[in-house]
């Protein structure tokens, strides 16, 4: 029987349906790149930098923006220079690398939404204890079981990918997405879809569930004590906010690929690279906006830089 020879340098040739229009997608998502890592670095350096904002959520919350600066890193200068230049091809060792670093930052985008929800529980459902369990040492218990869970559902899909034969190397996508990969395998790939729907349901769905039952927590609290029930409820719309987007996002891009339909490629290929990016841009302006004291620290903040700015060409 004749061995079948793998493949092992691919190309990635997402929304090549576009055809001479696919230049054009530079400006777009060079625009959304330039945002998500402006926003994301003056919301790390006005939590870093502001003694008053070195507090649980909003050390979360720049937690949050580190790795939505982090993840667009590691896909969009590709994507970008393959816009331009037409630059499509990448090694398998580059593939399963960038899958690994794009599916670990991406699940930290859902995990940061389960920690501050358990940090709003405290705050309103038990405000007495909430900087004696919010202390690192005590909280260390909420973040390290998830980091760890993290970390091995998403090596486990992309080392099971990794181990696979491919017959086709045209990857209809702008970055190496798991099951655009795993498309692409000889034979069988019963047991890397299997991995990656456990990734699925043990991360986004799992974290969905805990954030949901945390909410129901947090609102019936509230609705029980009239105090402070505007300010918490304001916090809570925030997270909900970002919740719905990300999650609205994902759960798309998850099942574009499941679920066999019309859909037409590009348009999968869409919605797969903005539930990575636009959270990116979208959650930092959100957060900025909607937490008063984050937003006037980066409105002096740009304001100081403003008139640095203004000054120098007179030295």
């Amino acid at each position: 029987m004749q061995n079948v020879s793998s493949h092992q340098q691919f190309i990635l040739n997402g929304f090549e349906g576009l055809g001479e229009l696919r230049p054009v997608l530079f400006i777009p998502f060079f625009l959304m790149f330039i945002v998500a890592l402006l926003a994301n670095t003056l919301l790390i350096y006005v939590v870093i930098s502001q003694r008053s904002l070195h507090q649980p959520m909003s050390i979360l919350i720049a937690g949050m923006a580190f790795v939505e600066l982090c993840l667009p890193v590691f896909f969009v200068p590709n994507m970008l220079l393959s816009f331009l230049f037409d630059w499509k091809g990448i090694s398998l060792i580059g593939c399963l690398v960038q899958m690994q670093f794009i599916h670990f930052f991406g699940a930290f985008q859902t995990t940061f939404l389960v920690w501050m929800a358990v940090d709003r529980y405290f705050a309103i459902c038990t405000p007495l204890y909430y900087h004696e369990v919010m202390a690192l040492q005590r909280f260390l218990k909420f973040i390290i079981p998830l980091a760890v869970r993290n970390m091995l559902l998403i090596t486990l899909f992309v080392g099971l990918a990794g181990k696979l034969s491919f017959c086709r190397n045209v990857m209809n996508h702008c970055f190496c997405e798991h099951m655009a990969l795993v498309e692409m395998a000889c034979g069988s790939t019963a047991i890397n879809s299997l991995a990656g729907l456990m990734a699925i349901f043990f991360i986004p769905v799992l974290d969905f569930f805990v954030i949901i039952a945390s909410y129901i927590v947090i609102f019936t609290s509230v609705l029980r004590s009239s105090s402070s029930g505007v300010k918490a409820l304001h916090t809570c719309i925030t997270h909900i906010i970002v919740i719905t987007f990300s999650l609205s996002l994902a759960l798309i891009a998850f099942l574009s690929y499941r679920v066999k339909s019309g859909l037409p490629e590009s348009i999968r290929v869409f919605f797969s690279t903005m539930y990575l990016l636009f959270p990116s841009c979208f959650n930092p302006i959100i957060y900025g906006i909607r937490t008063a004291e984050i937003r006037q620290h980066m409105l002096k903040t740009l304001t100081h830089w403003t008139q640095l700015v203004q000054v120098m060409p007179y030295h």
